[in-house]
């Protein structure tokens, strides 16, 4: 994301894009420290711990990042008077919702992580007023560990195993970014603090995903024989976190407040295809269908 969110600035903005290794969010010192040699009007958190399996046994490093980082950066945020754009995931469900998930309905995660990002909105929304927080879902792009670049990197392989039973709608990074910067605008005249979803279309499953990513490649570079995709459920793909069986989520709300709706993940999927097909590895390893530790 904060890849994303470099590439599209405005002409007019500057900005300041520590790494990890320069800033530490969960380190008070650090994040004060950071906001005294900038001086930032607004502030966007991209900053957060992805290993979605990882957090099961890692969750003290999840929640340095995902919740006490928040936390400082909020902290921050109200110390200097500027505004806040904190994201968020679907993670914080449990998923069993048949509808989509609407922000007034109840978090339930099911995972280390999700309880990781939901102590961070928690935090955010304790301590800072203007905030606002956006939670999101499926993220891909061309760089990073996501969905996209596992399914390009088993493109040698004869068939490939993709869980059928959990439904999403994947959101680009570019898209995602093009959205915060939009609101950031907007805040400048109008802010509507708070939280929010941000809808992509169409629903599909991890499986569709894959077939509209094999699909894509295949026309782009002309290939002949790609992956057979089989359809199982997640009964028979096991991870070491539990998924939410239902990652939709609606984002009428943002629509309203911001005049932002649903974004088709289809073009933005033919642009990340077209950045990574040159670089694909053959036969590189990986867990076949899984949703992938960076998807958030």
């Amino acid at each position: 994301m904060g890849t994303a969110v470099r590439a599209l600035v405005p002409p007019a903005v500057s900005v300041h894009a520590p790494s990890s290794a320069q800033l530490d969010v969960g380190d008070g010192r650090s994040v004060a420290a950071a906001f005294a040699e900038f001086r930032p009007d607004a502030v966007i958190n991209a900053a957060a711990y992805t290993q979605v399996d990882q957090a099961e046994d890692e969750t003290d490093a999840a929640y340095a990042v995902n919740a006490q980082g928040a936390r400082q950066i909020a902290l921050a945020c109200a110390a200097s008077r500027c505004p806040l754009l904190h994201l968020s995931t679907d993670y914080v469900f449990d998923g069993l919702k048949p509808k989509p998930y609407e922000e007034s309905d109840s978090p339930a995660p099911i995972n280390a992580y999700g309880r990781s990002k939901l102590a961070g909105e928690q935090a955010v929304a304790e301590v800072l007023d203007a905030h606002l927080i956006l939670r999101l879902s499926w993220v891909f792009s061309a760089t990073g560990a996501n969905f996209v670049k596992t399914m390009l990197n088993l493109v040698d392989l004869d068939e490939i195993r993709v869980v059928n039973d959990q439904r999403g709608a994947p959101t680009a990074a570019r898209s995602i970014a093009a959205v915060l910067w939009g609101i950031l605008e907007r805040m400048a005249t109008a802010p509507r603090f708070g939280l929010y979803h941000l809808a992509s279309k169409p629903p599909t499953t991890w499986h569709g995903f894959a077939a509209a990513i094999f699909a894509g490649l295949g026309e782009r570079e002309r290939r002949g024989a790609l992956p057979k995709l089989i359809p199982i459920p997640t009964t028979d793909y096991p991870t070491r976190a539990a998924r939410p069986q239902n990652s939709l989520l609606n984002g009428a709300r943002l629509q309203r407040h911001y005049g932002i709706g649903p974004m088709d993940w289809r073009g933005e999927l033919a642009k990340v295809l077209a950045a990574l097909a040159p670089k694909v590895v053959p036969g590189s390893p990986g867990r076949a269908g899984e949703p992938g530790a960076g998807e958030r």
